[in-house]
C-alpha cells in the first residue's frame, strides 16, 4: 500500500499505473486523512447465458395463466 497526497499523485500520474503494480493499493489523502482508494481492476467475470440460467432453475408446476387467474382473484 502507498500513501500519497493529492499533491504527490498530481505529480505521480505519468507513472502511477507502475506505482499501482508496485504497491496493490494507491490511499490518496489531504491534510493527511484518507480521501481516496485506488485499486487495480480485476478480471472480467464471465456471466452466464440465458440458457444456462434457464437449465439452472427447475420447473415450475403453476402455469402463468394460474398465477394470474389466481392474482385476480384475490383482488
Amino acid at each position: 500500500m502507498t500513501e500519497l497526497s493529492i499533491r504527490e499523485m498530481r505529480n505521480a500520474l505519468a507513472h502511477l499505473d507502475e506505482l499501482l503494480a508496485k504497491s496493490g493499493e494507491i490511499i490518496i489523502t489531504r491534510h493527511g486523512k484518507a480521501i481516496a482508494r485506488i485499486l487495480p481492476m480485476r478480471e472480467k467475470i464471465s456471466r452466464p447465458t440465458h440458457d444456462e440460467l434457464r437449465k439452472k432453475m427447475g420447473k415450475f408446476t403453476t402455469t402463468a395463466a394460474e398465477l394470474i387467474r389466481e392474482d385476480r382473484d384475490a383482488r
